[in-house]
């Protein structure tokens, strides 16, 4: 009996996209597959608490708990929201190719507010940052939701813009007219990247999927994800790193930013290495950071946090 390899997948139109997408590659190489949509976690219970399973992400979580019970094979995340650290029991089996990093600003068509006063929406701590950082003058509003949520808020408030990630937008054909690329701000680590997931004792699973794996982007992936441990030990902080293979230096670019919440403080590190030195360049950065006044800003945003 052939295996069906079964993707697990929350009922988002981009995290459809994505399990699709990551059918299609696997019935091109010859599998057999099945996408099962999971309900949320207050549907499923577990005999253990979810802390003793090392089960954290927000967003994750729900497929986490699926592929522990033996519901699904697999499950397909924007690797962005991804907790560094993976339940136990699971392992990362393929990075797929990246595809675009940027964080973009989406308004309404005019751009005036930017020489302004303006009202910017967004749910990350780190765009939130990185924007008040530039613009201090501005309002930052909360937004939350899924793509297709977070653009129809934006349609029905008043507020100029609001931030999302290029990438979830493309894939699902989402991206307006009215956008701006925001190449100043430093993305989320592994902005851009999926990741596929399976169970480290499913040798099939992980065999197939691991076809599926782009080198250049786990690389480049697990330096940025690296660089954002080694500074959170598990507390969600405003943390952008991303880095770049140069395929005719040969050399690894990485650029890693902390930032306070409220913007004013900025810890920025770059670096440019060969490629040989990818191993632990995520590390060094953030102990550089660390070193540099990063370890009492990290001590304040945690206190500042658990208000």
């Amino acid at each position: 009996m052939v295996k069906t390899i079964r993707i697990g997948t929350r009922d988002s139109e981009l995290a459809l996209w994505q399990a699709k997408t990551v059918e299609k590659k696997l019935k091109d190489l010859g599998y057999t597959t099945q996408i099962i949509a999971v309900k949320s976690e207050g549907d499923i219970i577990l005999d253990k608490p979810l802390y003793e399973l090392g089960i954290t992400g927000i967003f994750t979580k729900t497929l986490d708990i699926a592929m522990i019970n033996g519901q699904v094979d697999i499950a397909v995340h924007s690797m962005k929201d991804v907790p560094t650290a993976l339940p136990t029991g699971i392992v990362q089996a393929a990075v797929l190719e990246r595809a675009n990093i940027l964080d973009i600003l989406v308004h309404n068509g005019n751009t005036d507010f930017l020489q302004s006063v303006a009202t910017i929406a967004t749910g990350s701590l780190r765009r939130q940052a990185q924007w008040w950082n530039k613009y201090p003058k501005h309002t930052v509003v909360d937004l939350r939701g899924n793509v297709n949520t977070r653009m129809q808020k934006l349609k029905d408030n008043d507020w100029n813009g609001a931030i999302f990630a290029a990438a979830g937008l493309e894939r699902i054909n989402l991206k307006p007219e009215n956008y701006i690329d925001l190449d100043w701000m430093i993305p989320a680590p592994a902005q851009g990247a999926m990741v596929v997931v399976a169970m480290a004792n499913d040798n099939f699973t992980i065999d197939a999927v691991s076809q599926l794996n782009d080198i250049e982007t786990e690389i480049c992936t697990h330096i940025e994800r690296q660089f954002l441990k080694t500074l959170e030990g598990g507390c969600t902080a405003p943390i952008g790193a991303i880095a770049k293979y140069n395929e005719d230096e040969d050399t690894i670019e990485f650029k890693g930013v902390l930032l306070s919440i409220d913007g004013k403080q900025k810890l920025e590190i770059q670096r440019n290495v060969p490629i040989s030195e990818w191993k632990k360049l995520g590390f060094h950065s953030a102990q550089e950071i660390l070193n540099n006044g990063g370890t009492e800003l990290m001590a304040a945003i945690k206190k500042q946090l658990k208000k």
